[in-house]
C-alpha cells in the first residue's frame, strides 16, 4: 500500500449517541455496509439510568470524504442524538478488554505467568493445565500480549472492541 493509499484510509473512532430501541444498530451498520466500508470494531452499552439512550463506538478506516458522509448521515437517523468523530476531536483515550486462554505445563506455564505479568494481565481462571488471563489496554497492547501467547500455547482470544473517551473534563 502506497503513502497516498494509506492516508486516504484513515483510522477513525466514532462514537455515537442513540436511543435504546430495537433496529437502530441494523441502520447504522447498514450505513457502512451501503458504501463497502468494514467495521473493525464495534461495541453497544446502555448509558443512562433509564435504559433509554445507549452509546455505539465503531472503529473504521477510510477517506475523509467517505467518514464525513458517514458522520452526517448517522446524524440524520431520528434515534441518534449525537455523532462524534473522536480522531478528529482532539486526545482521546481509546481502552479494549480480552479474554485470553493460555494451555500448557512445565516452562511454557511459568513464562506464560512471567509474560502476564508484565502486561499486567490478571488471572480469572485457571486449572493444571490452563489460565484465562484478563487484560485491558489499547489494542495494540491486547495484539502484542496475544502474539507472544501464541508461542507458549494460545487456545482462544475473546474482545470486546473499543471503546472510547475524549480526554479532560469535557463530554464528546
Amino acid at each position: 500500500m502506497t503513502q497516498i493509499d494509506q492516508l486516504a484510509q484513515e483510522r477513525h473512532v466514532l462514537t455515537i449517541t442513540v436511543d435504546n430501541e430495537a433496529g437502530i444498530l441494523a441502520k447504522i451498520a447498514g450505513l457502512f455496509t451501503a458504501r463497502g466500508y468494514n467495521i473493525d470494531s464495534l461495541t453497544v452499552a446502555d448509558i443512562s439510568d433509564n435504559h433509554a439512550v445507549s452509546r455505539i463506538t465503531i472503529v473504521t478506516h477510510g477517506p475523509p470524504e467517505v467518514i464525513d458522509q458517514i458522520h452526517a448521515q448517522l446524524e440524520r437517523l431520528v434515534p441518534v442524538h449525537k455523532v462524534v468523530d473522536l480522531t478528529e476531536v482532539g486526545p482521546y483515550v481509546e481502552r479494549e478488554l480480552a479474554l485470553v486462554k493460555v494451555s500448557g505445563t512445565g516452562n511454557s506455564r511459568v513464562e506464560a505467568l512471567r509474560v502476564a505479568e508484565i502486561f499486567r494481565a490478571k488471572v480469572v481462571d485457571t486449572t493444571t493445565a490452563s489460565f484465562v488471563f484478563e487484560l485491558t489496554g489499547a489494542p495494540e497492547k491486547i495484539d502484542s500480549f496475544v502474539s507472544l501467547m501464541k508461542e507458549l500455547g494460545l487456545v482462544e482470544v475473546g474482545r470486546t472492541g473499543i471503546v472510547g473517551m475524549i480526554r479532560g473534563a469535557l463530554a464528546a
